[in-house]
């Protein structure tokens, strides 16, 4: 669907978007954890760390989270740079199918883009991430490269996916929306390299269901396809800031 969506449909898209991205949606949310630091490498390596293990039960998301940065001390740019990782038992489960040894092989890769550009921000503007008609799928191409050459030449879909030509890139661009977004109340707005009216939908099941039943979205896949034409249709009623219907996508259905 290209079209844009009738004047009902954008009345109730704005009602529960502004709904929900409220200060108390912080609280249960894997966005909190982000939000705990002040050094942008910080919160970088948190919002990645929180969006990549953000699949299942948000109550289980938090409370793995949450053991994940107890593990690094609560430090994650220190504990990066220190390899504190290395320490770890491989086999030590830190969420679902996510392990010690996929966090070691993130953080390999974490090292090397903050000792080499000071900033994942950095990295971003290096590799022209904002000027690409697709942000998120060029940074997470730039960085498989990072994390496959500091980890012998292996990729780890549990990290960043790998089949980037259908891949919704739900969790990345969900960390992505937190660190662009700017308007003060949930996201935290501290990257500049991309600009917010080029960031995409974070698709999950529930976001495409939604979408569908809204008219928003025909196509029946949540692939990266279906990210870029319910995108586009966003982007016909809110051009300067498409993502803010992700908040309504989420909350039609669920109750104050």
């Amino acid at each position: 669907m290209s079209a844009t969506p009738d004047k009902d449909l954008i009345l109730l898209l704005d009602s529960e978007a502004t709904r929900i991205n409220r200060p108390e949606f912080i609280e249960s949310d894997p966005v909190q954890f982000p939000r705990r630091f002040s050094d942008p490498r910080d919160i970088e390596i948190a919002a990645f760390l929180s969006a990549i293990i953000a699949w299942g039960k948000r109550t289980m998301i938090c409370r793995d989270a949450e053991r994940m940065l107890a593990l690094m001390g609560n430090e994650p740019y220190l504990y990066t740079m220190e390899e504190g990782y290395l320490d770890l038992d491989p086999s030590l489960n830190i969420h679902r199918t996510f392990f010690a040894r996929d966090l070691a092989h993130f953080l390999r890769g974490m090292r090397r883009i903050m000792a080499d550009y000071g900033s994942l921000e950095g990295f971003a503007a290096s590799v022209k991430a904002g000027e690409d008609p697709f942000p998120a799928w060029k940074l997470v191409g730039e960085m498989q490269k990072v994390m496959m050459a500091e980890n012998g030449g292996a990729a780890d879909s549990r990290c960043l996916p790998t089949n980037l030509s259908q891949s919704a890139l739900k969790r990345v661009n969900m960390a992505l929306r937190w660190l662009v977004r700017d308007d003060g109340i949930v996201d935290l707005g501290i990257w500049k390299e991309i600009p917010k009216s080029k960031l995409f939908i974070p698709l999950d099941v529930h976001v495409g269901n939604t979408a569908r039943e809204l008219g928003l979205l025909e196509r029946k896949s949540n692939d990266r396809k279906s990210v870029e034409l319910l995108t586009e249709t966003l982007r016909s009623i809110r051009p300067e800031d498409p993502v803010f219907y992700d908040y309504a996508l989420f909350g039609i259905g669920i109750g104050e």
